[in-house]
């Protein structure tokens, strides 16, 4: 049993780890760069270790300085969230090797699957069908070119060693292949330590669909249905949801797609939490394997709202030697156990107004919706920094309803009611997003928000707010506060708040 964990991350997840594994009693310990030195998950663990510096490199891409960390307050194991370390093999081994516990996979099964090549070349193996490409381990730039050539255009460059959208570039025709192929090696680079490439064919309009695993180190498979991540721009995930709309009236495809993951899971004795990334040809009724992610993901609320599971408990208890005892219908994917629907909507600290600059600066008020049905996972609040070093999701909305409507109708409103000032956010894009006609009725693939919100502005006042605006109180003329704005949508300082309006910092 795990009696002292240290977190090896920051934001939301760390926040998400760190009351997960003091709801089972574990003793917690945080880490901290020295622009999270306030930060949420640094004052809610038992103890937190500064980590010196503010760059991810110098803090928490630093095997040596996190492994210290947790020798020196004598924890016991280390969770690596998501993003950073959380799929480095070597970052496994390293705390196994200091006689920690590694809250997820194997060193071994990280490098088979975690590498992109590697883990094409096992879906081979097992059956598993995967779209067209090449996928050897180092090719060079003129062998990449060469296959695309082969493979025939338009084709997709990712990176062989990580995930999350990065390193990966469209590329339709010859002419343009050398500088996408530079950029996204670069940015692979930047981002994975590892500037590998390996090509595919490119498949118009995919739903992207992921399967939630969990494994033991008994040889026991869970495939906790599935979730679909098809709202992405330029590949990053925004809006997920649990299960699929597509595969809920198309049953077979997700025997086999199921099937599919748990084999590869046992193939590479997976154990612990991950997912196993599909792309859907919808107009060829045919799924692709993709990726998969050797972590817990982002999007993981979804899944425990529509099967009442904690999954970073499951992670904790697994990884503490104990064996996964599931209801049965849970075990083997049976969809009469799927409770409802459920929606997450990623909030960013972004302007999508500027082309989704970055937003930095103090949060000067943030005031998140309470309702039920609605789960709000934040690292952030009022006064807290949001820094350039890092990632810009600040915070995710989840959604549960018994029906997919009424998850959209409360996500919406949820989103409505979410209000945070002195940074610029993506809520009322979110918003937008979620009215779409087309994403109501379910029809989305991984190119959606790129054709129909390539030229989204803000629009007008949202009429639930509209109401408060026509009653906010003026000040007499003697008070104070008779120079500043009748109302925050009055305000000329710039300033956006989360549902598309310009509001008083």
């Amino acid at each position: 049993m795990i009696r002292k964990l240290l977190v090896a991350n920051r934001g939301e997840i760390a926040v998400r780890v760190i009351r997960a594994a003091r709801e089972m009693g574990i003793q917690t310990v945080a880490v901290y760069s020295n622009a999270d030195k306030h930060a949420m998950h640094a004052g809610l663990a038992d103890e937190a270790v500064a980590l010196g510096g503010s760059t991810p490199v110098e803090t928490y891409l630093d095997i040596g300085k996190i492994v210290g960390a947790a020798l020196s307050t004598g924890a016991d194991a280390v969770h690596p969230g998501y993003g950073f370390l959380s799929e480095r093999a070597e970052f496994s081994q390293a705390c196994i090797d200091a006689g920690l516990i590694f809250v997820g996979p194997s060193a071994s099964a990280m490098r088979l699957l975690g590498s992109k090549a590697a883990a094409k070349a096992l879906a081979v193996e097992q059956s598993v069908p995967i779209v067209p490409g090449h996928f050897q381990v180092g090719a060079s730039p003129a062998e990449l070119k060469a296959a695309a050539a082969k493979i025939g255009y338009p084709i997709m460059l990712k990176a062989s060693a990580g995930g999350g959208g990065r390193g990966m570039r469209e590329v339709r025709d010859r002419s343009s292949f050398d500088d996408e192929l530079a950029t996204a090696a670069d940015e692979a680079l930047k981002a994975f330590g590892d500037g590998s490439m390996m090509v595919e064919k490119l498949v118009d309009r995919p739903r992207h669909i992921e399967v939630q695993l969990l494994a033991d180190s008994f040889g026991n498979v869970a495939c906790l249905f599935e979730r679909e991540c098809s709202l992405q721009r330029r590949h990053q995930k925004l809006v997920e949801e649990a299960p699929s709309p597509y595969l809920s009236t198309n049953e077979p495809m997700w025997e086999e797609m199921q099937g599919a993951a748990r084999r590869l899971a046992l193939a590479s004795g997976y154990v612990g939490a991950g997912t196993i990334e599909f792309m859907v040809d919808e107009p060829a009724g045919k799924f692709y394997f993709l990726e998969v992610n050797t972590r817990l993901q982002v999007e993981h609320p979804v899944t425990e709202a529509v099967t009442g599971l904690d999954l970073v408990h499951w992670q904790l208890r697994i990884a503490s030697g104990e064996k996964l005892n599931l209801e049965a219908g849970l075990m083997v994917g049976d969809r009469r156990d799927l409770k409802g629907h459920s929606i997450e909507a990623r909030i960013v600290a972004e302007d999508p107004a500027a082309g989704f600059l970055p937003s930095t600066g103090r949060i000067l008020a943030w005031a998140e919706p309470r309702t039920p049905d609605i789960r709000i996972d934040t690292g952030f609040g009022p006064g807290a920094e949001i820094s350039r070093y890092y990632d810009s999701l600040i915070a995710k909305v989840i959604a549960h309803g018994k029906s997919r409507g009424e998850a959209i109708d409360r996500v919406r409103s949820a989103l409505l009611d979410f209000h945070i000032l002195g940074i610029k956010t993506n809520i009322g894009y979110l918003i937008d997003v979620l009215e779409h006609p087309s994403f109501i009725e379910g029809r989305i693939d991984t190119g959606f928000l790129g054709r129909e919100f390539a030229n989204w502005s803000p629009g007008p006042i949202p009429p639930e707010l509209g109401v408060i605006a026509a009653f906010a109180e003026k000040p007499a003329a003697s008070d104070s506060r008779a120079n500043l704005p009748t109302s925050a949508w009055s305000a000329g300082d710039g300033f956006r708040n989360t549902v598309k309006l310009t509001l008083l910092a």
